[in-house]
C-alpha cells in the first residue's frame, strides 16, 4: 500500500449486518453497549422523545425551533446538539444546551476556528452534517448515498463489516482491536477521537472532517493526518505545548505519550462495549493507574507510597493520580472542559511561560503559579529544575 494512495471512496467488499446480530452470540457485550454513550450519541427523537434533554417550550431568545424541527438529537454528557433535515441532508440548529451548566448557548461554528469553515458558508443551512460530523457518528457512511448501516457507534464501527462473520463465525472472519498490535488497534478510536483533516481534499469537491475510506485493520495514517501545531503557538486546538486545548482530541494527546510509546492501548484503560465506571474506564481510575505504577514501580512514583509522591491526603481529590496527570483542560463547552491524555504533568511554571493550564492551580485556584511552583520546589522527591521550569 502506498502511502496517502488508498482510495477514499473505495468500498469494503464485505457487508455489513448491524449491531442488531451481534446479540445473537455476544448477549452480554450486546447489552452492555446498549447503554453506552456510543450507542446513543445519535437518537431520533421521534422514537426517543425523552432524548431530549432541556424544555424546548422555555421561553429564550435561542429557541427558534420546535422538537417538530429535529430530526436527529446529538450528544448527553457535555451538551446537547440539534440537527434538521434539509433536502437528503443533516444541518445544524443555532442552539446547544449546556448540560453541566443547564442552560442554552448559541451553536455556529465561528470561522477561522476548525479548518473546514473555509471552505462553507458560516450559516449553519450550509454546513451538512454528512462530511462534517456523520462518518464519526454512524457505520458505514456513504458519501455517495449519505445513508448509513446504523447510527451510533456500532460493532462495526470498530469490528469492521460483519457479514462474513454472521455467516462464518470465527476470528478469522472479524477484526477485533484487542488483537491488532497497539498501533492499528489505537487507530480505531483515533478515527473520531482526534482533531485532523484527511489526506486527500477535497473528495468529490466536498470536505470532510472525517477519515473517509478507512476501516479498522487498515492503517489511519493512509486516510488521514493530525492537526499540524507551531511549537510556542496557542490555537484553537493546541496549547503552546502541543497539549489539546479541544474537545476531541485524546487521541492527538495520546499519541505524543510515552504510553503510546511503549505499546499502551485506548483498550488497556477503556472498554466501549461500557463499564460502571467513569468513562467506561475497566477499573475505578486510582486504580487503573496503579496496576502499572504502584509504589517502589520501576514505572515510577519512586515513593514508598503514593501520599508521599501527590503530597495529598489518602482519599483526597489530590491523591488521585488523574489529578495531576490527567487535568481538565481541553475545551468542550464553556467553562466545561475534559481530560488531557498526555499523562505529562504541567508545571506552574509552563502556566507561566506558555499560557498552559497547570493541575495545581486548576484546584486551588485561589493561589498564585508562584505558589504552586515554591511548594514543588519543596518536595524532595522532585528535581526543582524540572518543576521550576
Amino acid at each position: 500500500m502506498i502511502y496517502g494512495q488508498t482510495d477514499p471512496t473505495a468500498r469494503p467488499k464485505a457487508s455489513y449486518a448491524g449491531s442488531v446480530r451481534c446479540k445473537v452470540c455476544h448477549a452480554e457485550i450486546y447489552s452492555r453497549w446498549t447503554k453506552t454513550r456510543m450507542a446513543n450519541v445519535v437518537r431520533d427523537p421521534k422514537e426517543h422523545p425523552e432524548a431530549i434533554t432541556p424544555d424546548l417550550n422555555s421561553v429564550n431568545p435561542l429557541i427558534t425551533f420546535k422538537k417538530e424541527d429535529i430530526a436527529f438529537v446529538y450528544g448527553s454528557k457535555w451538551k446537547q446538539r440539534y440537527f434538521q433535515k434539509i433536502g437528503d441532508d443533516y444541518f445544524p440548529l443555532p442552539a446547544q444546551w449546556d448540560v453541566t451548566n443547564k442552560v442554552w448557548r448559541p451553536y455556529n461554528v465561528a470561522k477561522g476556528t476548525d479548518w473546514w469553515t473555509e471552505f462553507y458558508p458560516a450559516e449553519n443551512t450550509k454546513r451538512p452534517t454528512g462530511p462534517l460530523c456523520d462518518g464519526c457518528h454512524s457505520v458505514n457512511y456513504d458519501i455517495q448515498t449519505k445513508t448509513v448501516t446504523e447510527w451510533n457507534v456500532g460493532c462495526e464501527k470498530c469490528h469492521g463489516p460483519g457479514g462474513d462473520h454472521v455467516q462464518r463465525p470465527s476470528r478469522a472472519s472479524i477484526v477485533n482491536p484487542a488483537r491488532l498490535d497497539p498501533m492499528r488497534a489505537t487507530d480505531t478510536c483515533l478515527q473520531c477521537h482526534s482533531q485532523g483533516q484527511p489526506l486527500t481534499s477535497p473528495i468529490q469537491g466536498k470536505y470532510y472532517d472525517w477519515p473517509v475510506g478507512f476501516h479498522v485493520g487498515s492503517e489511519l495514517k493512509d486516510y488521514w493526518k493530525l492537526e499540524p501545531h507551531k511549537p510556542g503557538e496557542v490555537s484553537f486546538t493546541h496549547f503552546a505545548d502541543g497539549t489539546a486545548h479541544k474537545n476531541r482530541m485524546q487521541g492527538n494527546d495520546f499519541v505524543t505519550s510515552a504510553m503510546y510509546t511503549h505499546g499502551v492501548s485506548c483498550s488497556s484503560c477503556h472498554d466501549p462495549h461500557g463499564t460502571a465506571n467513569n468513562a467506561d474506564l475497566l477499573k475505578p481510575a486510582n486504580v487503573l493507574c496503579l496496576q502499572c505504577h504502584g509504589p517502589k514501580s520501576p514505572n515510577g512514583p519512586h515513593t514508598a507510597t503514593i501520599q508521599e509522591h501527590t503530597h495529598h491526603q489518602e482519599g483526597s481529590t489530590g491523591n488521585e493520580c488523574i489529578a495531576c496527570h490527567m487535568p481538565r483542560i481541553a475545551q468542550t463547552i464553556a467553562n466545561v472542559n475534559v481530560r488531557s491524555h498526555t499523562f505529562r504533568f504541567i508545571t506552574p511554571a509552563a502556566t507561566d511561560s506558555l499560557k498552559v493550564p497547570n493541575a495545581c492551580n486548576g484546584c486551588h485556584t485561589e493561589k498564585s503559579t508562584k505558589w504552586a511552583t515554591d511548594n514543588l520546589k519543596s518536595w524532595g522527591q522532585f528535581s526543582p529544575w524540572r518543576v521550576g521550569n
